[in-house]
């Protein structure tokens, strides 16, 4: 009965497109489950609760899967992921580049967010205290204890700091990789502030750590990190026939810009404990406006204005 139902939908939409602009075709109901991945980094916690709360306000049903960069792509090529708004670009270029090019993923091409950066970083009391570069890392091997900070096993950027330690670019042959997550590895950050130890970790933005840290980010990383401290664009991939498969959830998802501002903002509270979705429910009650770009073009799933019911879905909660 859905099936007929959709098709009667669309039929009448295309019926009335000499006298309206046509919607957006609503999906039909193998769409309403939306699986995310999730790596476990705090923006894309941001960024996932974001639109897994404006789904939940067009009729559908967002999860959540928590895994690795690699276990992330793969299980987009399975096509037991639909959706991830964290492929950082370039540092996860190596990772996912097998899957793009045995067509098994389809990244958007419009990024979700520019401006962003990821290398290392210290405390500005260690910066001020000369290291400054990555060739400083190695002349403070004592203060450092031999080691750099990372975050979680399987991590892209993991693999960058291996690959300098297992190369001894930069002399760091000696030093040792702390691999956690980025919660245990801004445990440490914070612990090394607190008693004006030096450490060295991986750091990017948009996260909290910019505001509520201070911290530099190191220069002469260019060939590991890439130029300009890193800079990263964060892309959305898909399986390459999501589109074709759920084309008003697409829509939606291709619709998605963020800013460094609105995610350090959202990531705030989450790094609080706040859960990711209340953390994006209360952000987006704040700023709505957000919506008339969001879902240009999008309907409910089954076929209704999209802005006017995530903004009663928001008014409800």
């Amino acid at each position: 009965m859905k099936r007929i139902l959709t098709a009667a939908l669309c039929a009448l939409g295309m019926a009335s497109a000499i006298t309206a602009a046509p919607a957006q075709a609503s999906d039909p109901g193998v769409c309403r489950n939306v699986r995310f991945a999730d790596v476990g980094w705090t923006d894309i916690a941001a960024t996932t609760g974001i639109a897994s709360t404006i789904f939940s306000g067009l009729g559908y049903n967002p999860t959540k899967t928590i895994a690795s960069v690699p276990i992330t792509f793969a299980g987009i090529k399975s096509k037991q992921i639909d959706v991830f708004l964290g492929y950082w670009a370039p540092t996860m270029d190596p990772i996912i580049d097998p899957f793009v090019k045995a067509g098994s993923i389809k990244v958007l091409p419009t990024p979700n967010l520019t401006g962003a950066k990821y290398t290392l970083a210290v405390p500005d009391y260690v910066y001020n205290g000369g290291l400054k570069s990555f060739a400083d890392i190695a002349k403070y091997a004592d203060k450092l204890d031999g080691k750099i900070y990372g975050i979680e096993p399987g991590n892209d950027g993991n693999a960058l700091i291996k690959k300098m330690i297992d190369s001894n670019q930069f002399g760091l042959g000696k030093f040792k990789l702390v691999e956690s997550s980025e919660a245990g590895m801004l445990v440490q950050v914070n612990k090394a502030t607190r008693e004006k130890q030096w450490i060295v970790f991986l750091g990017w933005e948009p996260h909290p750590m910019n505001v509520q840290m201070k911290i530099d980010y190191l220069s002469g990383g260019d060939d590991v990190f890439g130029p300009n401290y890193g800079e990263a664009k964060v892309f959305t991939a898909t399986p390459p026939d999501y589109a074709a498969r759920c084309p008003n959830a697409a829509k939606f998802v291709s619709n998605l810009q963020f800013t460094t501002g609105i995610e350090n903002h959202v990531m705030v509270p989450i790094m609080n404990k706040e859960d990711p979705n209340k953390a994006a429910l209360a952000w987006l009650k704040a700023n709505p406006q957000v919506l008339n770009q969001w879902l240009a073009g999008v309907t409910t799933i089954d076929g209704k204005d999209g802005l006017t019911a995530v903004k009663g879905y928001l008014a409800s909660h």
